[in-house]
């Protein structure tokens, strides 16, 4: 390993686009620190201030992933950019949420692009997602004794492959000036309904998927029963009412711009996915 080499943080990096991007910076001649409460390379925990200075040692670059599932946490992440600038990064990429400008004023999200703007001794690139493809396949859009529930009423969604968001997130790692200030806003190629996402589904799979519209009270009420915390539900509700307003993403071509290759298609991902759905844990 070069010991000259550039080191990335990565915040959330046992997760889906944080473990991909380890990988593709890697390749590529940057060294990725992975961070999370367990399996990564360094522990951090949002709670736990004490994990954060550590996990900084030596970082110019930091892929920035705010606590999940909550609404407020916009003082931990400017505390944590303060070290973060004290300590020598210079660059962060913030994994966002597509319309982050439209969200809910409860929700810290837009808080954070703002606070990343304001800096002068960072520079910031800021990925807004839609919903990401990789849902379908665990536990936030299961798909249970053959039916998928989600509530939509026949709106679209341009869902995003977590692939394609950790490459365009590691050519902002790999070359902060050039993306210096940019938004990008991460889709798939095509806005599909979740009716044909489960045509789609089943059709890889070769099993039988129905998609049940549930009424979105309903659907945020198991949620909160299953132990979502509960003011997460204002942020569900928006996520969900934009696909039910007809509001929800629209394909954009950030992906190619960024990489030079298309978006990944949701059949290309499923195809890719279909051990998901096919095992006997299904």
């Amino acid at each position: 390993m070069n010991n000259d080499a550039p080191i990335a943080l990565i915040l959330g990096g046992t997760g889906r686009s944080g473990s991909l991007l380890a990988d593709a910076l890697a390749q590529r001649g940057i060294i990725p620190r992975t961070a999370a409460r367990s399996g990564a390379d360094v522990r951090f925990d949002w709670d736990d201030p004490a994990t954060h200075q550590s996990a900084l040692d030596g970082v110019d670059r930091l892929y920035l992933v705010t606590p999940t599932a909550r609404i407020s946490y916009a003082g931990q992440v400017a505390a944590f950019l303060d070290l973060a600038e004290a300590a020598g990064v210079r660059h962060a990429t913030y994994l966002s949420v597509y319309n982050a400008d439209q969200a809910p004023a409860e929700v810290d999200i837009a808080a954070v692009e703002a606070d990343l703007a304001s800096r002068h001794g960072i520079t910031h690139s800021i990925l807004r997602t839609s919903w990401v493809m990789q849902n379908f396949a665990d536990d936030h859009l299961p798909i249970i004794d053959g039916v998928l529930m989600v509530p939509s009423d026949g709106g679209r969604e341009a869902f995003v492959d977590a692939t394609d968001i950790a490459a365009v997130a590691a050519e902002t790692l790999l070359n902060p000036e050039a993306h210096a200030g940019a938004v990008y806003s991460l889709t798939g190629p095509q806005a599909l309904t979740f009716q044909e996402a489960a045509d789609i589904i089943a059709s890889v799979s070769g099993r039988p998927v129905a998609y049940h519209d549930i009424d979105q009270e309903m659907w945020i009420n198991g949620a909160l029963a299953a132990g979502v915390p509960a003011d997460y539900a204002v942020m569900m509700r928006w996520l969900t009412g934009s696909v039910i307003a007809g509001t929800g993403a629209t394909p954009t071509g950030d992906v190619e711009k960024v990489t030079g290759r298309p978006a990944t298609g949701f059949r290309a991902f499923a195809e890719r996915s279909a051990h998901a759905w096919t095992s006997e844990a299904k």
